[in-house]
């Protein structure tokens, strides 16, 4: 595995994009999302990050990078077809501890950036460790076509009940929360007999816990 795979808690966290196109916009859009500080470094800014802008959702310094930009930040994004541009801003990042990544440039990234399907809270990403984001945007393409609204369903309903164990002291294993999550849980809740379902769940959970 070339890639470590991890989830980021960005709340409240400064992070920097270089480049005001539609490359960075997508980057900008998600890190806003994940609740991130951030600003964005380019002379021009597309007609959406221009709003966004305009709506003080991120700061906007108004001109090409210069070394040195990168301090104070945790992650950078580097967006402009140079890989001039992203070999020194990899090099400072190295410098600073800043992790970056340098879109369709692997030799200047710190890490790579998944393929990524939401349904909800449900997130699930893909990765061919950078050799071949065509295969990443298929796989991908497929995930959100295999991904349905039942799966966001048991979700919040495994949440809900897991919280409800865990108040009450109780811990089932791994094992037996895989063989609770099954079809007939899912055509439950697809059926809208949730009330049946969260009753199934916490039968499935429970009998092997106490033995009965």
């Amino acid at each position: 595995m070339r890639y470590y795979p991890v989830f980021l808690d960005l709340a409240g966290k400064p992070a920097v994009v270089i480049g005001g196109g539609k490359i960075a916009q997508q980057k900008v859009e998600g890190l806003l999302n994940a609740g991130a500080q951030v600003t964005v470094i380019s002379p021009e800014l597309s007609a959406p990050l221009s709003r966004l802008a305009a709506g003080g959702r991120f700061r906007h310094t108004r001109r090409e990078y210069r070394p040195g930009d990168l301090e104070g930040y945790v992650l950078a994004f580097v967006a402009t077809d140079d890989r001039s541009v992203n070999a020194v801003v990899a090099r400072e990042g190295k410098e600073r501890g800043v992790w970056v990544n340098a879109v369709d440039d692997p030799p200047n990234c710190d890490f790579i950036m998944p393929g990524v399907v939401e349904r909800g809270p449900l997130v699930v990403a893909v990765s061919t460790s950078g050799t071949s984001p065509a295969m990443a945007r298929k796989m991908r393409e497929e995930l959100q076509e295999f991904l349905t609204e039942e799966h966001v369903l048991m979700l919040e309903l495994a949440a809900e009940v897991r919280a409800e164990l865990r108040e009450r002291g109780i811990q089932a294993p791994p094992d037996i929360w895989n063989a609770a999550l099954d079809a007939e849980l899912k055509r439950l809740l697809a059926g809208g007999r949730r009330a049946e379902a969260r009753e199934r769940l916490l039968r499935a959970l429970l009998e092997p816990v106490s033995g009965v």
